[in-house]
């Protein structure tokens, strides 16, 4: 998996490619949030279109990162998950519980309108 970042009006952008299933791979996107959630970052938004699989130990990551997020008063938005991603979220019914946004302007106006 290859992870790209970006903050952008005290929002984390984060760039998904591959398959997000878990430890190693997630470990840059883990440490990515981390770094940024120390120095005082409350709201991420994942991009997920460009993720072809992803398995219960990324949703785990995902879960974990949302958890991290809102610890700090913050929120997590996904951005447009792949059909395969969006129908596990639908089918775990975790799509109850992230923020969806079509794009990143959604994506950031989600964000500041829970500030």
């Amino acid at each position: 998996m290859k992870t790209e970042s970006a903050v952008q009006d005290g929002i984390l952008f984060v760039r998904l490619t591959g398959d997000l299933i878990g430890s190693p791979d997630s470990q840059p996107l883990l440490q990515t949030v981390n770094d940024h959630l120390g120095e005082g970052l409350s709201y991420c938004a994942i991009d997920l279109s460009n993720v072809r699989f992803i398995n219960s130990t990324g949703i785990g990551v995902l879960v974990s990162i949302l958890t991290k997020f809102r610890n700090q008063s913050g929120d997590l938005v996904l951005i447009n998950p792949s059909d395969l991603v969006r129908k596990l979220l639908v089918i775990t019914k975790l799509d109850a519980i992230f923020n969806i946004a079509a794009d990143d302007a959604s994506a950031a106006e989600q964000l500041k309108a829970t500030t």
